[in-house]
């Protein structure tokens, strides 16, 4: 069905939005938002009603949702102030303020835009807590274990995650999802021991019917992929741990210069999700030195949406004290480590340690001192030819 609006037409079969005849760029969690407020033709829909059809009942905050739909009013050439297009009902909801119309089908010579909405669905972990997943891309399977400062469904609209998962994509499909208390998964962190992390990975390899699959774990899922890999050897066909460490912080022998664990909580709590936050700033810059402005500002944008300030204290305690040493030798399945020279979150020391631990690991050293890889990184390069030649099915399925 095509819908027009003011100077706007929404194709909803094509999944494009064009203003004044021209194609207007939309995450897709806002072109859904924005189609079910278009199908309302002009009816009240609720807050209740969005979470319900856009966000398929997973826990979304208001702000969020206000995020949203300032975005959805950016595209149709609205805005908070004037509000002539989309309509705030305070403490009820949102409608359109202009007539739409309905005209037939797409048109037939109208080509296809390259994304689509995301399929995120939701499963039921060992204690019941719900993890939400998704998957794209075409190819062998390949599963992304979840990690911190991620979030389902705006990694693949980010400057720092899209072109990683965009290039995956082109070779395989990509099995990810929200870690426990962050992005669309359980705000909840009452159950955050290493095995409780591993259930989850475990429930949604399950959900996808993955029987026996590569992964590719970077930073604190590092230690979670490796626990799976030795409990359960027969499922992991290969294994890429990029940027990660087997000791957590609180296992490891201090180093000049290192916060005491209840400053660095402190700070967390202080200045989590507040963009002009210098402490936010400085946390981002150890990730990503090398970042543009705009891939900064993305990736601070992810930490305030993905995980409260009192969750990410939290988190940041529990995955300080993984410790998976006496998991490397259980580790059967052909292992990739890769580490950059630099990295100012995880040191390369714990690289060579998972290598050295692992029967018969490959060990990759990067030029680089990003700890989340980067596209305009010269290591960039390297890093996704290895992924890709590694995780390959061989002509004996390997």
């Amino acid at each position: 069905m095509i819908y027009r609006f003011a100077h706007c037409e929404l194709d909803d079969l094509r999944h494009e939005l064009l203003r004044d005849d021209s194609p207007v760029h939309m995450e897709p969690q806002v072109y859904e938002l924005l189609a079910c407020l278009i199908r309302a033709e002009g009816e009240l829909v609720s807050k209740d009603t969005l979470i319900e059809r856009v966000w398929n009942n997973l826990n979304v905050s208001d702000a969020t949702i206000s995020a949203r739909i300032n975005a959805a009013r950016t595209a149709v050439g609205d805005n908070g102030k004037v509000q002539a297009i989309i309509r705030t009902v305070p403490k009820r909801g949102f409608r359109m303020a202009v007539e739409v119309k309905q005209q037939g089908t797409s048109k037939p010579d109208k080509p296809n835009l390259p994304f689509s909405a995301p399929q995120i669905r939701v499963v039921s972990s060992t204690d019941g807590e719900p993890i939400a997943h998704s998957h794209h891309g075409s190819g062998p399977p390949l599963l992304r274990v979840g990690h911190w400062l991620s979030h389902l469904e705006l990694d693949r609209g980010c400057p720092v995650w899209g072109p990683f998962l965009g290039h995956l994509e082109q070779s395989f499909t990509v099995y990810r999802y929200d870690q426990r208390g962050t992005g669309l998964s359980t705000r909840s962190l009452m159950h955050t021991t290493l095995d409780d992390f591993v259930e989850d990975l475990r429930a949604v390899a399950d959900a996808n019917g993955l029987g026996r699959f590569p992964m590719f774990a970077a930073s604190q899922a590092v230690p979670v992929a490796i626990r799976f890999a030795a409990r359960f050897p027969e499922r992991v066909s290969r294994l890429v741990l990029y940027g990660g460490y087997a000791q957590g912080r609180v296992h490891r022998a201090k180093s000049d210069g290192d916060m005491d664990e209840l400053t660095i909580l402190s700070l967390i709590r202080a200045g989590w999700g507040q963009p002009e936050s210098a402490f936010l700033k400085a946390f981002s810059a150890l990730f990503i030195p090398d970042a543009t402005p705009e891939q900064t500002a993305s990736f601070m944008r992810i930490q305030g949406e993905s995980i409260s300030p009192d969750n990410a204290a939290l988190l940041r305690q529990a995955v300080d004290r993984f410790e998976v040493v006496d998991d490397l030798p259980n580790v059967r399945a052909p292992t990739l480590v890769i580490h950059a020279r630099s990295d100012a979150i995880h040191p390369i020391e714990q690289g060579r340690l998972i290598a050295a631990g692992i029967g018969d690991a490959q060990f990759m050293m990067l030029d680089s001192r990003n700890h989340v890889p980067l596209p305009q990184d010269p290591a960039w390069g390297r890093l996704m030819s290895a992924v890709n030649e590694f995780c390959t099915p061989s002509p004996a399925g390997q």
